[in-house]
């Protein structure tokens, strides 16, 4: 029986956080810039900070898991 929560909600958290994909968070000329494709140092780590505490919040504290078998 493998658990499958932290490698999904890792994936999912992934895409949706990529900054520029779908928002970008601090932006280029505002605070939040949507779905423009680009990216700075900024808004990598706070998207990475952003990551960091759902992921924790998801597997940690809400203890999710998905078993297979």
């Amino acid at each position: 029986m493998a658990d499958w929560a932290p490698v999904l909600v890792g994936v999912v958290l992934f895409v949706m956080l990529s900054p520029g994909l779908l928002f970008s968070l601090p932006g280029h000329h505002r605070t939040l810039d949507l779905g423009g494709m680009k990216t700075n140092g900024k808004a990598i780590a706070v998207h990475t900070l952003i990551f960091f505490v759902a992921y924790t919040i998801l597997i940690l504290a809400v203890n999710l898991h998905i078993t297979t078998g």
